[in-house]
């Protein structure tokens, strides 16, 4: 492994844990490739903690897609650039996923409300779903787009997750994911969820999110048994989360106060033995 390789695997295992430790099972030909894709993924998602206001946020997503677009030799100096350039080019990944992918982090860099559960699951589907789907094709071009449709509801799951583990810190920049329509079916508004003064609502808000998180894990899990075993370290970051999950669901409430994890040794435990014998 060349030092900037080394480099780019170190920034995603503190940016990114999870994910890190999912490409460890991958062939070791394959980890540089999905080292460079996640942390890739991990620059992106940082850049709202970053900046004061959008403008930047907005540059920078615009520098991401200028340097993706541009001739072999731009991003020097960048090592996740660098990476994800030759990591694009050696296996032929599709320019569109990274543009899309891009135009959908816009999202982040605001404080509007998620309008509705359609726009949640296109935004889910634009970024998580997408980099489960890019790790797909790395591992093996020829059986990942047989298994796209997996790889947007196990994306769709795993992002539903983050964003309610992140619910203390979006609420306290004034950020919200839950859509307006589960809102208003929980009797609550992106304002009053924000500011928490009336804990009920918002509490009943989360239980729908997990359910929708619930919704397309199990949809994940009725194909997931016919996933080959050379792509299921893409799909690995999934198997975290009915533990993630199951921990939300505890105390739903809690959530919107303190962040929802698992210890480093369950995290290890649960990918050692999914890695191994797959979903069943």
């Amino acid at each position: 492994m060349k030092e900037s390789d080394g480099q780019v695997a170190d920034i995603l295992r503190a940016a990114d844990r999870d994910r890190y430790l999912s490409a460890l099972y991958a062939p070791a030909e394959k980890r540089e490739g999905l080292f460079a894709l996640y942390a890739f993924n991990a620059e992106i998602a940082a850049i709202r903690d970053r900046i004061r206001d959008p403008l930047p946020g907005e540059i920078r997503l615009q520098w991401w897609r200028d340097v993706l677009a541009a001739p072999k030799g731009a991003g020097e100096g960048h090592p996740v650039a660098v990476a994800l350039i030759k990591t694009i080019a050696a296996n032929s990944l599709p320019p569109a996923a990274f543009d899309n992918y891009l135009e959908a982090r816009i999202f982040d860099l605001y404080d509007d409300p998620m309008p509705s559960r359609g726009d949640l699951e296109g935004y889910c589907g634009e970024t998580a779903s997408v980099i489960v789907q890019l790790a797909a094709l790395i591992l093996d071009r020829a059986s990942a787009p047989d298994h796209a449709e997996l790889a947007g509801h196990a994306g769709c799951a795993q992002a539903i997750a983050g964003l309610l583990r992140l619910l203390p810190m979006h609420r306290a920049r004034g950020q919200c994911y839950v859509p307006r329509d589960i809102l208003s079916a929980a009797g609550t508004s992106p304002e009053e969820f924000i500011a928490g003064d009336a804990p009920e609502a918002p509490r009943r808000a989360v239980e729908a999110m997990i359910a929708l998180a619930n919704h397309h894990l199990n949809a994940f899990r009725e194909g997931a048994r016919r996933l080959p075993q050379r792509l299921r370290p893409a799909f690995l970051p999934v198997a975290l989360v009915p533990a993630y999950l199951d921990k939300l669901a505890r105390d739903p409430g809690r959530a919107l106060r303190v962040p929802a994890d698992i210890s480093e040794v369950r995290r290890h435990w649960i990918m050692f033995r999914t890695a191994v014998r797959g979903w069943r």
